[in-house]
């Protein structure tokens, strides 16, 4: 998504839904007990194979990296009804803000909340320079693809990945100095991000 110009047309394509009235969105950081009472349930209805003690440890070193937690919270029940993380990068094409993950509990969608967080999430990119917001998302979420489409993201690029074994080399000498670029893996490299309904629960490789 470009964040230098706006689109009234479109924008007004996307429906209102009906939101919480009182709605609020917050930061957390790592050390906040929160993270593991209301962010952490969110996360890993995601990936659910992230232990408890692995999101604190990705929470800690996320944060330390600059990756930001916002939560929004119904102040009249004290629930977690969606999270997103997210980050400013510095790239060689501009400065961007890129989102990690995107979610909304399962029991809120279609209430707007993913519609707000995306919202605000354009808000802090311009507030922070950037010119543009990107995300990734599995290549067979078509519901999140439509969320997406009507907040006008389009897609820009393919999102290459593969994992990284162990080298059994590692420690000898004559180990291989190439690229190591995997013709053919068919990995996909979705980064967990999340719409308002639709949401492919699986973890990433989806």
């Amino acid at each position: 998504m470009d964040l230098t110009r706006t689109d009234p047309e479109a924008a007004d394509s996307v429906p209102a839904d009906p939101l919480p009235a009182d709605l609020v969105l917050t930061d957390l950081g790592p050390d906040d007990p929160r993270m593991a009472a209301d962010v952490a349930p969110l996360i890993r209805a995601l990936r659910p194979r992230l232990s408890a003690d692995a999101f604190t440890a990705f929470a800690e070193e996320g944060h330390a990296q600059g990756l930001r937690f916002t939560v929004a919270y119904d102040t009249a029940t004290g629930r977690a009804l969606g999270a997103a993380t997210h980050r400013v990068l510095a790239t060689s094409r501009g400065r961007l803000l890129f989102v990690d993950d995107l979610v909304t509990a399962a029991g809120s969608r279609g209430r707007g909340i993913g519609a707000r967080l995306m919202a605000e999430l354009e808000r802090r990119g311009r507030a922070e320079g950037c010119t543009r917001l990107e995300l990734d998302s599995g290549t067979t979420n078509v519901e999140a693809h439509r969320f997406y489409h009507a907040h006008r993201l389009t897609v820009a690029a393919f999102h290459f990945g593969r994992e990284l074994e162990p080298d059994p080399g590692e420690g000898r000498s004559g180990t291989d100095g190439g690229s190591g670029t995997d013709e053919g893996s068919g990995r996909d490299g979705d980064s967990g991000t999340d719409a308002d309904s639709g949401r492919d629960r699986g973890p990433a490789g989806r």
